[in-house]
């Protein structure tokens, strides 16, 4: 295309940014579509990015300046995502990066105003708060669970009650009993994708107290094939309803954890967590992480 032809298409700044990067772990990849608010972009054009670039990111954040923080839209491949912990992560740390000034930042999303905490220099991170979580019940049994899963049975823990949570995003939380049954799973896409579509969820998280790294709290892995793909390698709201849950269950007081996440034993993904009392003395949890840029460029439509 010629230089004249560039100068008449729309363009947007782009960044390609991994989020729980850490050490040698690879973390999560998420475009950054930075907006301007005279520049408009509409539903269907946000999809048809986020489409384009599939299985290059997992997720894309729109995001755009506001008066009182930043506004930020989130899409898969498959459709809008009501919150994106990873992506979330991703443009938070890039801002921090620049605006290293500013300590806390409201953001709005579709889930409603969240609180975003910059923690680079004491902790090379930034911490989000969560969505409100919620609760909901369930009928589903375990050897319908096991079934979606290729998973066998008797690896379920049973010290742990199978829950549903949502913290951005319908989660399913699914214990296991070792740490070997978790990073060896290997559920099959359509099937998962089906047993979600009846149960109405949208990420399944499965976890076990067995990790590598002893200094670590719980494995995770998380996937999610409503989104168009089978599985998120390091996650945000995925790992934010698990610690709802285990706080909900008193297996967790809230204090500062790490969990691993992924099928590497020995460069898993680190995500960070724990539970802080706001001004008005409610629990809020905040999941953190550190991220790394790794392209950045102009998005033309």
């Amino acid at each position: 295309m010629s230089k004249k032809g560039e100068m008449n298409m729309p363009k947007f700044k782009m960044k390609k940014i991994d989020a729980f990067t850490g050490a040698k772990s690879s973390g999560n990849p998420a475009a950054v579509i930075y907006l301007e608010e005279n520049k408009k972009i509409s539903e269907e054009e946000m999809q048809r990015i986020a489409r384009e670039m599939k299985g290059f990111v997992c997720e894309a954040a729109f995001v755009f300046k506001q008066e009182a923080g930043l506004k930020i839209r989130y899409f898969s491949a498959e459709k809008e995502v009501q919150f994106c912990g990873h992506a979330t992560i991703a443009l938070m740390y890039d801002y921090f990066l620049s605006h290293k000034e500013e300590h806390t930042l409201e953001i709005e999303t579709n889930k409603g105003r969240l609180t975003v905490e910059n923690q680079i220099d004491a902790n090379n991170a930034v911490f989000i708060s969560a969505p409100e979580p919620v609760f909901t019940e369930h009928n589903i049994g375990a050897a319908e669970m096991a079934e979606a899963l290729d998973l066998k049975p008797e690896y379920i823990n049973n010290v742990y009650p199978i829950t549903i949570v949502n913290a951005g995003n319908q989660t399913l939380c699914v214990p296991i009993n070792k740490l070997q049954n978790v990073t060896e799973l290997t559920p099959e896409f359509n099937k998962l994708k089906a047993f979600c579509s009846k149960h109405h969820l949208d990420v399944i998280t499965v976890f076990t107290d067995d990790t590598a790294d002893k200094s670590n709290t719980y494995r995770t892995r998380v996937f999610t094939a409503p989104f168009g793909y089978l599985e998120d390698p390091a996650t945000g709201s995925g790992n934010a309803a698990l610690g709802y849950f285990l706080k909900a269950y008193n297996f967790w007081n809230g204090g500062l954890i790490t969990l691993e996440q992924g099928t590497d034993l020995e460069n898993p993904n680190l995500i960070k967590m724990m539970i802080k009392q706001d001004d008005k003395g409610r629990a809020k949890l905040f999941f953190g992480g550190q991220a790394t840029l790794r392209i950045e460029g102009e998005y033309f439509i």
